[in-house]
C-alpha cells in the first residue's frame, strides 16, 4: 500500500490555492448561467490559469466564503477516513482523462464522502467532478458539484462511479488502481444487488446486457477486496456495511 504522503501526487501537480476572482467577467457570467441547487456548492477550476475561476455556495455547505475557497482547500477538507481514497480517486480519474482527446466534456466521476466544515463538523456530501471545457483535445477546466446529502449512510466502504464515452474502461482502470481500498463502484454494486436477489451470473449478464465474464470481473474480485469466502458471505457483508439497502 502506498504511503499517505503519496496520495494526490499527480493531481497536486495541477492545482493551487488561488481562489476565484468573483468580480471577473467570466465568474459573473457563470453566476448567471450555471444553476445551483439548495445546499450545493459549485466550483470551476482552470488548468489553463492554474486557479479557481468560479465558486458558489461554499459558505452554506462547508462554511468557507466563495472568495476564499480554493482547490487545494477542497481537496484537503475530506474527513480523515475518506481522504486517502478521495485523493487517489481524483488522481487516477484525472490521469485517465488526460490520456483521452475526444468528447472530454462527457467524462465525470462521483463519490460519496464526508467533508470537514470550517467549524469542525462533518458534512455528508455527494460529489460529482467532470470536465467543464477542453481545447485541442486537452482539458481546460473542470467543474465540481458538492451537495449535502443527509440520507447517506456511511460504513467502511467507499462508493464511487465513473461516466463517459469509454465508461467501462474508465471504471475498469479505476478498479485496478483503487483495488487496495475498501471501495465499490456503481457497476459492481449493480451486479451485487442482483446477486442478493438470487440471480445467477448468467441471469445477471442477460439482465445487464453484458457477457458472463464481465459479471465475473465485477463480482469475483470483491471476495479478496472484502476478505469474504463465498457469495453468501459477500452479500451479508454488503448489507452489514450499507452497500446494499
Amino acid at each position: 500500500m502506498k504511503s499517505k504522503g503519496n496520495f494526490g501526487d499527480y493531481s497536486r501537480n495541477f492545482i493551487t490555492d488561488v481562489p476565484a476572482d468573483l468580480e471577473s467577467e467570466q465568474a459573473l457570467f457563470f453566476e448567471q448561467t450555471i444553476p445551483r441547487f439548495a445546499e450545493e456548492a459549485i466550483y470551476i477550476y482552470s488548468f489553463k490559469e492554474n486557479r479557481m475561476i468560479f465558486a458558489s455556495g461554499w459558505e452554506e455547505v462547508v462554511g468557507y466564503k466563495d472568495d476564499e475557497i480554493n482547490m487545494l482547500a477542497i481537496v484537503n477538507m475530506s474527513a480523515p477516513e475518506f481522504a486517502p481514497f478521495s485523493h487517489d480517486l481524483n488522481d487516477k480519474a484525472l490521469k485517465f482523462i488526460h490520456n483521452k482527446s475526444k468528447d472530454l466534456e462527457k467524462y465525470s466521476f462521483t463519490i460519496e464522502l464526508k467533508k470537514i466544515h470550517k467549524n469542525g463538523q462533518e458534512v455528508p456530501i455527494s460529489a460529482r467532478v467532470g470536465v467543464f471545457s477542453s481545447e485541442n483535445g486537452k482539458i481546460e477546466s473542470i467543474i465540481g458539484r458538492f451537495q449535502i446529502n443527509r440520507s447517506l449512510i456511511f460504513g467502511k466502504i467507499m462508493r464511487y462511479a465513473a461516466y463517459g464515452p469509454d465508461k467501462e474502461k474508465f471504471e475498469e482502470e479505476l478498479n485496478k488502481i483503487l483495488f487496495y481500498h475498501l471501495a465499490i463502484s456503481n457497476k459492481e454494486k449493480e451486479a451485487l444487488s442482483l446477486v442478493a436477489k438470487g440471480y445467477s451470473f448468467k441471469e445477471i449478464a442477460h439482465e445487464l446486457g453484458v457477457s458472463h465474464s464481465a459479471i465475473e470481473k465485477r463480482i469475483i474480485p470483491l471476495y479478496k477486496r472484502f476478505d469474504v469466502k463465498s457469495l453468501t458471505h459477500l452479500v451479508s457483508f454488503a448489507y452489514d456495511n450499507n452497500i446494499l439497502p
